[in-house]
């Protein structure tokens, strides 16, 4: 067990690290060839260009105004300027949420930690009972600091009883000021919010299957009959996975060919040349240029027949289609309500936006989910279960004295200051973390083969599967193990009815090895994500070996978004070790207000400088924030309650009985009060908003406005010329006030009302665009300017939002679509 030595240690070799992680990016972000990693969202909104683009060759690399050197910890400040309101619009209502609940902690910890350690630490230290069974058991002077140290049937234990009182009204009342706050934001963006195509758009799933009628008729047909006055349009859902992949690989092609060219127009005496063999190694000289060109030019027409093979084979249509409504009030009342009655069939949800669709769950029969779901809760169990392997063996580390006893022949080496120090301090701490790495992408890929459609609920599900997780392998499982492991000599040498009282007093104690993981995973590991180490090497590398193009170069850039399956389980461990130790051993609380004040600087700075998220969900996971800081609530009152029992306090200890009922009564009175508005969309709230749009664009072609809003990727990957007849119309804007009516993409409109990029400030290089019509290919990529295209296939048109990109040699252009944002 560590002792204060070991903290002391612990909390050395975290400092150590952390303040590395620190100078090691205030350091690094000054460079001008790391300027990409480290301000990447600059860039993605326009306000912010290369620096390597001015200055000698040394300047290009190394940052040689030395004045900036003095500064190196000025982004703390810079990242507490933003305000909350800026942050919104900036990046976004969940990443302002996000971080409110680092600031809830800190409300919550701040009162707690100063009331318990002002009155319940002196009420601990003067019980004395440890020093009694200190012969029987494993414990250090840091457990004198618990509730362990009170004797049994003592009054003292009101104290206690009175603070969880306390504590748990504090937590109640700012949990309720919060949930209300957060429901009155998420309310006011999404008012505030311009047109968008998810508000009129309506999921429709297990279409039922109608002899001598295709799915889209059905759809047609049903929603006519049944929602006559507000049905507008739908679109169909494709199975068209194979088609992205070999899509991929095209894509990959295009890049090797673009790279030649480039290659070929630096030095145009020699023709790029390469072996087809394996990786190029041996096998057959060519000209690259060719090369590449005849292999797009077949790997085209393949494509197009695996595509014209998708829109006529009945199998690869889904009983499934987005179905969009010319009010916002008509979509609200199909979204919130049954379709049939049967109960199973025509089942309508609220869309996701359009970029927060995961296109390939769509393609999952809804008739084998429940089958999918069920597997999976299986596997969730075995993982858990499997999972405590490691965590006992991490609490087998924790716990040496325990051991010793056990198997003196390792006492030798262990007794070693330094070697047992680490060992115990620092040592299990890193060895969770690092148990823990991989779990979040395992579970993610759990999640998407549930089925889920949503990127937003993928990573909710996730962030279920690894709070239930943290709970019972972190938590109860480093409980369980580790008082087995402490007291593992007491259990071989006592009677079983002294086992209950050996375990109620040595779970407080299992504080001392939550403080080395707070430490190793809060103090290090949260300066550790500002340095963005991983993504740095991997940004080198990739211009090292990969990049061959600018759009090659701002893809590997890859700002990343805020981990929510991982961060939010992390956070909500937090909230239960601090709860639940609040009242029995309250050193650890201190820690804990470190972690949550350190990391809210770390990710503020990281939400406005370097996080792009993919996509908006207004906080819609506020609710499961809400529920497991309940539930931590009720854990911390049933294990005093037993805690209690176990030291024989039969008259305090049915005070508290009432506690838990009053809790869960609090909880159904929030679910009510506030719930409503992350599930559903007020019909008054509807109404309004569509009024407003009346009065105000009433000229507004609503249908084409969502035409291609939920157009599967299908028919956004790639044209070709020679094979589908394309038409492109140009209208670039002739006078000033057509260019001020130009329609701009979301993010351009927004990088130019918000503050500037941090410093060193850049301005932005202009780029010229050339005009042409002949279209070979186009891929994803943010919007810039607007084009009308029309696709002429079975007699329907399909209308795509275009950007030019720069005309390549050979009649070649290249066009930027974004599946994420659209035209409103």
């Amino acid at each position: 067990m560590a002792s204060l030595e070991d903290i002391g240690v612990s909390a050395l070799i975290n400092l150590i690290g952390a303040f590395a992680f620190l100078l090691a990016f205030a350091f690094l972000r000054l460079q001008p060839v790391n300027d990409r990693v480290y301000f990447p969202k600059w860039y993605i909104n326009g306000a912010r260009s290369s620096p390597r683009h001015r200055g000698n060759f040394v300047g290009k690399f190394v940052n040689l105004n030395f004045a900036t050197y003095l500064t190196f910890l000025n982004w703390m400040p810079q990242a507490m300027k933003m305000k909350e309101s800026e942050i919104i619009e900036h990046a976004g209502l969940d990443s302002a949420v996000f971080l409110r609940i680092y600031i809830l902690g800190l409300k919550i910890f701040g009162p707690i930690t100063i009331v318990a350690l002002l009155i319940l630490v002196p009420v601990n230290v003067s019980g004395g009972t440890l020093f009694f069974l200190s012969k029987e058991l494993v414990v250090s002077n840091i457990d004198k600091l618990s509730i362990s140290n009170i004797q049994p049937k003592s009054l003292k234990f009101f104290a206690h009883i009175s603070m969880m009182y306390l504590f748990t009204s504090w937590i109640c009342y700012m949990l309720y000021k919060e949930y209300d706050m957060v429901a009155s934001m998420r309310l006011k963006f999404l008012a505030s919010k311009s047109r968008r195509a998810e508000q009129f758009t309506v999921l429709a799933r297990n279409v039922p299957h109608v002899s001598g009628r295709s799915v889209s008729d059905s759809v047609d047909s049903f929603f006519k009959k049944n929602h006559p006055d507000h049905y507008l349009s739908h679109q169909v859902v494709y199975n068209a996975n194979k088609f992205g992949r070999l899509v991929r690989r095209r894509h990959r092609l295009q890049n090797w060919l673009d790279y030649n060219q480039l290659k070929y127009e630096r030095n145009p005496e020699k023709r790029p040349t390469m072996k087809t063999g394996f990786l190029g190694l041996w096998g057959k000289k060519v000209d690259s240029v060719e090369y590449y060109k005849q292999q797009i030019k077949e790997f085209d027409e393949r494509l197009t027949m695996e595509r014209q093979k998708v829109l006529k084979d009945p199998k690869c249509i889904m009983p499934a289609a987005f179905v969009s409504f010319n009010t916002r009030w008509g979509a609200a009342v199909c979204a919130q309500t049954h379709q049939s009655k049967n109960p199973t069939l025509w089942l309508t949800k609220w869309a996701p936006e359009p970029r927060d669709v995961y296109w390939k769950n769509l393609a999952i029969p809804f008739v084998s989910l429940s089958i999918r779901k069920l597997v999976i809760s299986l596997l969730l169990f075995a993982l858990v279960f499997f999972y405590l392997i490691p965590i006992a063996f991490v609490q087998s580390l924790a716990n040496l004295e325990g051991l010793e006893r056990v198997a003196p022949f390792l006492r030798p080496v262990v007794e070693l200051s330094f070697i047992k120090s680490f060992l115990q301090g620092f040592l299990p701490g890193f060895a969770l973390k690092f148990f823990l790495y991989i779990l979040p992408s395992v579970l993610m890929v759990m999640s998407k083969i549930e089925g889920h459609v949503a990127f937003s609920v993928l990573e909710r599900r996730t962030a279920a599967k690894y709070y239930y997780f943290m709970l019972v392998n972190v938590f109860l499982g480093s409980i369980v193990a580790g008082t087995a492991f402490e007291q593992l000599d007491s259990f071989l040498h006592q009677s079983p009815t002294e086992i209950p009282r050996t375990i109620g007093v040595s779970i407080p104690m299992k504080a001392t090895f939550f403080i080395t993981y707070i430490m190793v995973d809060g103090w290090a590991g949260i300066a550790a994500e500002i340095l963005r180490l991983k993504p740095l090497v991997i940004y080198h590398l990739k211009n090292m070996f990969i990049v061959k193009t600018e759009r090659d170069r701002e893809k590997a850039m890859d700002p990343g978004s805020v981990d929510f399956p991982e961060t939010i389980p992390s956070l909500q461990l937090y909230f239960l070790m601090g709860i639940v130790y609040a009242v029995i051993t309250p050193i650890l609380l201190p820690f804990i207000l470190v972690f949550f004040a350190f990391a809210y600087f770390v990710y503020r700075h990281q939400i406005i400088n370097v996080y792009n998220q993919q996509y908006e969900s207004a906080a819609a996971f506020w609710p499961h924030v809400h529920t497991r800081i309940i539930a931590s609530l009720l854990i911390s009152q049933l294990l005093l309650l037993g805690l209690l029992g176990t030291k024989k306090a039969a008259n305090s200890t049915p005070l508290l009985v009432a506690l838990p009922i009053l809790t869960l009564t609090f909880h159904k009175y929030c679910k009510n009060r506030f719930e409503p508005a992350f599930r559903e969309y007020p019909l008054e709230e509807a109404m309004e908003k569509d009024t407003q749009d009346k009065a105000s664009e009433s000229e507004i072609n609503l249908k084409a406005f969502l035409a291609d809003a939920y157009l599967h990727p299908i028919f956004r990957s790639f044209e070709e010329v020679e094979l589908v007849e394309v038409r492109v119309e140009k209208s670039p804007p002739d006078t000033p006030s057509q260019l001020a009516s130009e329609p701009v993409s979301p993010s351009r409109s927004r990088s130019r009302s918000r503050s500037p990029s941090p410093s060193p400030p850049h301005h932005l290089d202009q780029e010229e665009q050339e005009e042409s019509v002949t279209v070979q290919h186009y891929e994803v990529g943010p919007p810039a300017n607007v084009y009308h295209y029309g696709y002429e296939h079975h007699e329907n048109i399909f209308h795509y939002n275009m950007d030019q990109y720069n005309e390549t040699q050979h009649n070649v252009e290249n066009y930027n679509m974004d599946h994420s944002y659209y035209r409103y």
